[in-house]
């Protein structure tokens, strides 16, 4: 029962520290928290379960339904910070309630209130964590905690969390964070689209992304908001931070003055749905003019908070910088309205826009000719006529017999259109439409809606469009020219054919670049998947068992072909690997496989004495260093020169380990630990990372007498051990570990002199790295016992022994940690690893392979989706892809769950052979692949893609991104073959 109970504790306690991790990154990669965040009621949530374990009846109340409550309260009557808080929480209970009681016509009215007076808004969320929520943005939620604590007697069994006389104190130390954080208000209207958590944001596009909506210029961008925080938001139609400030901003203020404004404007924002009436406004600024068209929806009031953020009427609002467009269409059917239609510079329409019956169209365009002037004008150009102001334009009908006067035409029986362009006079456009008519024999000046009127009075509408001059009709002496028009649909025809082919020009240059840049990243011959037969089962262990009944003639190239593809059966794991790393080569017989292992265990041996004997006198070296520090200090004299030395000398150890007096006495009693297994290298070899054999030369004559000593067990054991129905030994299994401790003490004893005080303090330094990695070591996944545990050490110790001179860096016991899994044997996972290690070191800051991947990730993002480097280019500039750094540091072991790291791990050993020796790239961009559309509709800056790959770890499919990386090998590789 005691352990049941410690295993909740633990759980509890574990809730808390990760709650309160997640709210610490973001204070850092935001600079602020939000009172609102999903890592706040995460929290909130975590902190009152533990609030609540074994609490008191008499505590929580015996007829409250809020427990919490009935706790803050009776601590509050002796603790004045908590009376505080339940004040405080009762005020903010009254102006909810009070708020919910209010009519929702006094809402508008609300609104434009002063924000002083305004009622808090509180999300469901909120309300349910009210207390504790309220103490921790107060910042007294760990004094609150503290106090409970101290008092636990009262309100808690002896057997509660808080009772606990080690749990309870860490859990008041884990709120101190939090509660010295600052939390702000000020994207409370925005925060559903700028601070979601992962989760809701890949929901979300698993939500929108069903509805295979393409963008169309009816479609509002990015969630309908853009972020106020992101670094690359710098676009001319900039959105308000938040939907009230959108709205608010349709009127007049101080930034932008209104033109025009008109309600019940319908708009069609797709086929299947009906005409939605919405408010259409114009808005010109210091240097732009913009027509805003917004949903009465999102007008009228009628939508709460919450329902006005979650709108979907924010999709259909509509944004149109004037400076994009180039023609405006009218159109009227007899009995209808007018229809107005805008046509941007890429020949794109924008939803039409629908006006009630009347002169509003007519009053719109006025107001648009007045906010052009004085950069710009519309030709033709509205006219003015007394007493009646701005009227369109009279145009005469051409016919084969005679000319009609439309305005003599009745109304009923003619559907009238218009088409206006945008012009800026002194724009290169302009100049080059002045130099056509001035090759016709015209001015350069002269503007086709400055010509004479008809003697009617009336602009002919040929004369509007450049006509002819040689076909004049009788009843006209307006001067028509059709050259000007034949010249212009001639030129377009050179340059739309110029433009096709420079464009191939410039593909097939580019695909010449793309094949020298890339070509180093894969294979050029292509393994397909399906030939000679499918690979998509991976090896399985009928296929397996025919490879070692038939070593010599089964293809190694279709093993790892299977493996590629498919990955390899879990149970058959432990045999495979060894072939994939490099411990065995494919076709190797029985007796040669049985010679490797035997080299492997001896040379493992050799390195296990070696630095053993080196452990044994760095730990006597401290425990002598703080022993003499201890007695100075105790008999109150000051520290002699030796102790100082002795201080000096171990000043590289990290500071934040310790050897208390316990631990050096228990040091003398316990015997020596275990053998660590070590790569199999020469002592003396250059790679060994150690200093001259001359540092060694005691040593060297010991361990010589302990490798002939070894050599002969080793003999005994496979004459007794190697009868036909043993099969091959396990590497390693000849000499025991009290031998290998005893020779090890014996050569300490001997050699002491030997090390020189650069290589203790070396070894030292890196046997406290290790000690504090072993320890947090994937700790809550099974395999990981104190027994395995060591056992990792000892494999790590051994490696770094010999690679003394790049050390232990942080993150090689997760890559060492699955090779023990599946192989479970120490020594054959030294090899593999130290194979591991020859690709992987150039990883860490000692190689040069890092800067190299950010390169071709660059490369790679840059050909194979150029608009989503685009956007990473712009919101910030991340594309030097520095979030990808523990991608590839640890093979995205972080990034996976442990089941799909042992597929991922195996298909790229494979796929040096078979696709890329790079793969890791293709994994990554994969990765990014998977969540692009997420990506690109939030504008993620580099904080914002941090965060979100960080929640997302351990919940990617695996599946899902291989296959992708897959297609992304085959495309460079069709790419670079010119398919």
């Amino acid at each position: 029962m005691s352990c049941s109970a410690d295993a909740v504790k633990d759980r509890l306690l574990w809730n808390v520290k990760k709650e309160v991790k997640q709210i610490m990154e973001e204070a850092v990669t935001r600079k602020f928290v939000h009172e609102d965040s999903s890592h706040i009621i995460a929290l909130c949530g975590v902190v009152e379960a533990c609030l609540l374990h074994m609490l008191k009846r008499r505590a929580a109340g015996f007829l409250r339904t809020d427990k919490v409550a009935a706790l803050f309260t009776k601590v509050g009557k002796t603790c004045a910070i908590a009376g505080d808080v339940c004040k405080k929480v009762q005020e903010l209970q009254q102006q909810v309630e009070s708020r919910k009681n209010q009519p929702n016509g006094q809402e508008p009215l609300k609104r434009q209130g002063s924000t002083t007076s305004k009622t808090p808004v509180l999300t469901p969320q909120a309300i349910k964590h009210i207390w504790v929520r309220t103490a921790l943005i107060e910042k007294v939620l760990d004094k609150i905690v503290q106090y409970i604590v101290d008092n636990c007697s009262k309100y808690y069994e002896k057997e509660a969390l808080l009772a606990d006389p080690v749990c309870g104190p860490i859990l008041a130390s884990l709120l101190v964070g939090p509660c010295a954080l600052e939390y702000t208000k000020l994207k409370t209207a925005d925060h559903y689209w700028t601070d979601p958590s992962a989760d809701e944001l890949v929901q979300r596009h698993r939500i929108h992304g069903a509805h295979g909506r393409q963008d169309s210029p009816s479609k509002r961008p990015a969630l309908g908001i853009r972020k106020r925080h992101s670094s690359g938001s710098t676009s001319d139609d900039r959105f308000a931070a938040s939907a009230r400030e959108y709205v608010e901003s349709l009127h007049q203020n101080s930034r932008t003055h209104l033109l025009y404004g008109k309600n019940n404007v319908l708009v069609q924002p797709k086929d299947d749905l009906e005409a939605i009436p919405g408010y259409l406004s114009l808005h010109q600024s210091a240097d732009s003019l913009t027509l805003k068209w917004t949903p009465n929806q999102l007008m009228n009031g009628t939508l709460g908070d919450s329902e006005l953020e979650k709108s979907v009427y924010w999709d259909y609002a509509l944004i149109v910088p004037l400076s994009q467009i180039v023609c405006i269409h009218c159109h009227q059917q007899p009995e209808s309205r007018w229809t107005l239609v805008l046509v941007s510079q890429d020949g794109t329409q924008r939803p039409p826009l629908h006006f009630p019956q009347g002169g509003h169209l007519l009053a719109f365009l006025s107001c648009l000719e007045n906010g052009l002037l004085p950069r710009g004008q519309l030709e033709p150009p509205l006219w003015s006529q007394q007493g009646k102001g701005k009227v369109f334009p009279k145009l005469r009908k051409r016919n084969s017999n005679k000319s009609v006067d439309l305005e003599e035409m009745p109304a009923e029986d003619t559907s009238t259109d218009y088409v206006f362009r945008i012009i800026y006079p002194g724009h290169k456009h302009d100049n080059n439409s002045g130099e056509m008519i001035e090759m016709q024999g015209f001015g350069a000046n002269l503007l086709s809606w400055q010509l004479e009127h008809c003697s009617q009075g009336s602009s002919c509408i040929s004369c509007s469009m450049g006509s002819s001059p040689y076909d004049i009709p009788s009843c006209c002496t307006c001067i028509h020219d059709r050259t000007p028009l034949k010249m212009l649909c001639e030129s377009m025809k050179r340059q739309i054919i110029s433009r096709a082919f420079y464009g191939w020009l410039a593909h097939c240059r580019h695909l010449s670049t793309v094949r020298t840049h890339l070509s180093a990243l894969v294979n050029h011959s292509i393994v397909p998947p399906d030939r000679p037969a499918s690979a998509a089962a991976g090896l399985t262990r009928e296929v397996w068992s025919k490879y070692q009944k038939d070593r010599k003639n089964y293809k190694e190239l279709e093993l790892l072909r299977r493996v590629y593809y498919g990955g390899v059966q879990h149970e058959i794991r432990k045999e495979v690997w060894p072939f994939l790393l490099g411990h065995y080569k494919f076709g190797m017989a029985k007796k040669e496989m049985d010679q490797v292992d035997a080299d492997i265990a001896l040379r493992y041996q050799k390195v296990m004495a070696e630095w053993k004997a080196c452990e044994v006198i760095v730990k006597q070296r401290e425990k002598e260093s703080h022993s003499a520090t201890l007695a100075k200090f105790s008999s109150g004299s000051s520290i002699d020169s030796h102790v100082q030395r002795l201080i000096h000398r171990d000043s590289t150890i990290s500071n934040d380990v310790f050897i208390s007096v316990d631990d050096s006495e228990a040091a003398e009693q316990e015997p020596k630990e275990p053998a660590l297994a070590a790569p199999a290298a020469e002592f003396d070899s250059p790679d060994s990372g150690l200093p001259s054999s001359r540092n060694y030369s005691v040593a060297s004559g010991i361990l010589s007498s302990i490798d002939d000593g070894q050599g002969g067990s080793f003999e005994d054991g496979a004459e007794e051990e190697g009868g036909p129905e043993r099969g091959r030994p396990e590497p390693g299994a000849g000499v025991s570990q009290e031998q290998l401790c005893s020779h090890a003490e014996g050569l300490a004893s001997l050699c002491a002199a030997s090390y020189s005080i650069e290589l203790l303090d070396t070894v030292a330094l890196n046997l406290h790295r290790i000690d504090k990695d072993v320890q947090r070591c994937d700790r809550n996944y099974w395999y990981f016992t104190a027994e395995n545990l060591e056992k990792l050490r000892n494999v790590m110790c051994s490696y770094v022994w010999e690679h003394l001179e790049v050390g232990y860096v942080q993150g090689m016991c997760d890559l060492l940690a699955p090779l023990m899994v599946i192989l479970d044997n120490d020594q054959l996972a030294y090899s593999c690893f130290s194979h591991l290690m020859k690709r992987m070191s150039q990883n860490f800051p000692n190689g040069g392979a890092m800067d190299t991947h950010f390169a071709n990730m660059r490369s790679l993002i840059q050909i194979l989706d150029s608009e989503l480097f685009e956007l990473m280019h712009q919101n910030g500039d991340y594309t030097h892809f520095y979030f990808c750094y523990r991608w590839f540091l640890l093979d995205f072991k972080r990034e996976l769950l442990y089941e799909d790291v042992f597929t991922v791990w195996e298909v790229i050993w494979a796929a040096k052979h078979i696709s890329s020796e790079h793969f890791v790239l293709f994994i990554a961009l994969a990765l990014v692949e998977v969540y692009r559309e997420i990506i690109r509709d939030n504008n993620m800056d580099f904080t914002d893609i941090i965060k979100f790959f960080n929640e997302m770890a351990e919940h990617h499919d695996a599946a899902e991104i291989l296959r992708i990386a897959r297609d992304l090998v085959y495309k460079v590789q069709t790419l670079i073959e010119n398919k």
